[in-house]
């Protein structure tokens, strides 16, 4: 797929992977901080007890699919989380290092904070019941520079996206404004509360809360767990 901006070459691009990675634990650590002193909440309803909270969901989004299942990889994300951008070309790279045996599960944790979180990922739900995620997913994080911090709304922009993609846009119209798509986001944003997710991204192996501190690790763990 056609970016609207280039990767740096590939050294420089994991070198910056591995500081994103260090500086997506701060985040995490201080992103629910951020948001009670904003006055924000994560989900308009108060999360499900731990007991009651799931980490993957039948109609979570799985983007990959092992014949032979060996682990399961959840991140909660919100793509206008810089962390979650940066460190995004990895985990592609890692799907394709891991995906015949882990199953990787994407989950929406759109912070309070990020005025068009919610509308991103209303686009990538919308852009799911036309078998386009994973082409809304690269399409928002490629382009968070040109719409990330914005306080306007980026929906109509999220649109056009749509429109190139290819989607019937009046099917996408209906899906974004479906109270079912932002419903299931809150589900996913109550579930990650109850379950210790402060922050994006936040990674589950096999139920695991990870805390990555390098590339390295990261892929460490995955080759450990997809034996």
């Amino acid at each position: 797929m056609t970016t609207t901006k280039a990767s740096p070459p590939d050294t420089a691009r994991k070198a910056h992977i591995a500081i994103w990675i260090l500086l997506a634990a701060v985040v995490g650590a201080g992103a629910i901080w951020f948001a009670v002193l904003a006055g924000g909440k994560a989900a308009p309803d108060a999360p499900p007890p731990a007991a009651q909270a799931q980490l993957v969901r039948d109609d979570s989004h799985r983007t990959t699919s092992p014949a032979a299942e060996k682990a399961q990889l959840v991140e909660f994300l919100d793509y206008e989380c810089g962390p979650c951008r940066a460190l995004d070309p990895l985990v592609e790279e890692l799907k394709k290092e891991f995906g015949d045996r882990i199953t990787f599960i994407s989950r929406n944790y759109p912070l309070p904070f990020h005025r068009n979180a919610t509308p991103a990922a209303l686009a990538t739900e919308a852009a799911a019941r036309q078998d386009k995620y994973g082409q809304m997913h690269t399409r928002l994080f490629d382009t968070q520079p040109q719409w990330g911090d914005s306080q306007d709304s980026q929906a109509p922009l999220f649109r056009n996206f749509a429109r190139e993609l290819g989607l019937d846009l009046a099917a996408y119209d209906a899906a974004v404004a479906d109270p079912r798509a932002a419903e299931r986001i809150q589900r996913d944003v109550a579930d990650g509360k109850a379950l210790g997710v402060n922050g994006t991204p936040t990674f589950f192996l096999d139920g695991k809360k990870l805390t990555l501190t390098s590339a390295e690790q990261f892929r460490q763990l995955l080759a450990e767990a997809a034996k």
